[in-house]
């Protein structure tokens, strides 16, 4: 993991425009809001999943970079006043924080134009124009009204009321879920004949981790720190938001994610030992701390 973490450093680092060039302070603004930490939970899935497929890392390198400019400027705008309205993101300052709104709406707009400017530009010899299309293809669904910008619009219409479990996994599944979902499909779009029954477990694996993390994020926003998850803790239940905990206990909701956590490593079967990597990133994402 902390290869594949540093690795994505890297990729982020030479992709960002120097702040030196104009328009500079747009240019700081974005690299502050990427480079300033982070999980790195959706490259990792798009690594793990092209090394349990044996492609190329090299392959990889564009679409993990793509997923996770989409996720930093998910998270940017997320936290701006007329959303979420949060003033800390990974221990430090939120982005229009430290710079202020306008420059943060432009950064969420440049990182997003970003990360389909990497898959297009990337003209790797053993990856076709068709994959990458694939690619592009996988990521705008995920980004769009029927993926993370729908997911956001149901959780924003949702403060103060009552979901009941279906309505709250819907919402999840499209707001966090699908662009998980995303980095593991684009990843095994880069395989060469992969069998379909190969393909649909990843999807299902995909799904399942989605809710999982999703639950565990829940979980932690009620049992964590401030210190540890750099992001204010109990915002949920102050924004009278529906989570899994407030809608089915802390203790169900701790069950609920085991059980995605089983069924996602169960569909892994088909790919034998080469799914372990999978399987471990499963771990990580429900029993993590942070």
């Amino acid at each position: 993991m902390r290869a594949y973490q540093a690795r994505i450093e890297q990729v982020l680092e030479a992709a960002l425009p120097s702040p030196t060039l104009l328009p500079e302070r747009l240019h700081a603004a974005q690299r502050y809001s990427v480079l300033g930490g982070g999980k790195r939970l959706r490259p990792l899935l798009v690594y793990c999943t092209g090394e349990a497929l044996g492609i190329d890392v090299a392959l990889l390198d564009a679409p993990a970079a793509a997923a996770e400019l989409i996720h930093c400027y998910s998270l940017v705008h997320d936290d701006l006043p007329a959303m979420d309205n949060d003033d800390l993101r990974r221990g430090r300052p939120t982005t229009h924080k430290a710079f202020d709104e306008a420059t943060a709406i432009l950064v969420g707009d440049a990182l997003q134009v970003l990360a389909f400017s990497l898959l297009a530009a990337d003209r790797d010899s053993q990856l076709g124009s068709d994959a990458r299309l694939q690619m592009i293809r996988i990521l705008a669904d995920a980004s769009g009204t029927m993926g993370m910008a729908g997911g956001q619009a149901i959780d924003l219409a949702a403060v103060g009321q009552v979901l009941n479990l279906a309505q709250l996994e819907t919402m999840h599944r499209l707001k966090t879920g699908a662009l998980i979902r995303a980095s593991v499909m684009m990843a095994a779009v880069c395989a060469k004949n992969l069998p379909a029954n190969a393909r649909e477990a990843l999807d299902g694996y995909a799904q399942d981790i989605g809710l999982a993390f999703q639950i565990q994020d829940d979980i932690l926003d009620v049992e964590g720190t401030t210190q540890n998850l750099g992001k204010t803790v109990g915002a949920d239940a102050a924004r009278a938001k529906p989570t899994y905990p407030s809608i089915v206990g802390l203790d169900a909701a701790k069950e609920r994610a085991q059980l995605f956590k089983r069924r996602a490593c169960e569909r892994l079967g088909v790919l034998g030992e080469r799914g372990q990597v999978l399987s471990w990133l499963a771990s990580y994402v429900v029993d993590r701390r942070v």
